[in-house]
């Protein structure tokens, strides 16, 4: 698992690094709406990033989460888009991708945390299995051993008892 993750951190910049580099030219727009966008964007860029933190998370703490890594890649094109959009001027496109990118992110955000702690109970409950199997085991073995030990004895015992000596004579 922990092969994966360089693998998984160099797959996010790919996806989330053509966001930052587009060029960003805006004609003819008044700077509330462009503030306003400028926002939005930046919310949805908070809510991959901590989206992406969480996933992480969850990958080191052992869950599987090829699946919500591929809905991050939707929201990091989602962003890629409505930062292009907003560099062109067409506020309206940037922040239906943007707002479309937040709620991915957050759905992505609140999957890993549960993927996360799954991921611990199920650690927690194999290592529960594990200390009563070895528990079990050591039981197991002393009271074998013993049974063991008390039927042998016994054997031993009756067999000494059960011979009978013989008196050698000496013949010289």
């Amino acid at each position: 698992m922990t092969r994966k993750l360089p693998t998984l951190a160099l797959l996010a910049v790919l996806l989330i690094f053509p966001a930052f580099i587009c060029p960003v030219f805006v004609f003819g727009a008044d700077a509330s709406s462009e503030d306003d966008v400028a926002s939005v964007i930046s919310q949805a860029e908070d809510s991959v990033v901590s989206a992406y933190e969480a996933l992480l998370e969850a990958e080191e703490a052992g869950a599987n989460v090829s699946a919500l890594l591929a809905r991050l890649n939707e929201a990091a094109m989602l962003l890629a888009e409505a930062d292009i959009a907003f560099g062109l001027g067409d506020f309206d496109v940037a922040i239906l991708s943007a707002d479309s990118c937040y709620e991915i992110g957050e759905e992505v955000w609140l999957e890993a945390i549960e993927l996360q702690f799954e991921a611990h109970e199920a650690r927690v409950m194999d290592a529960g299995l594990t200390i009563s199997g070895s528990i079990f085991g050591v039981v197991a073995v002393v009271f074998v051993s013993f049974w063991g030990w008390r039927f042998f004895k016994r054997r031993y015992v009756g067999r000494v008892l059960g011979m009978k000596p013989e008196v050698a004579r000496d013949e010289s």
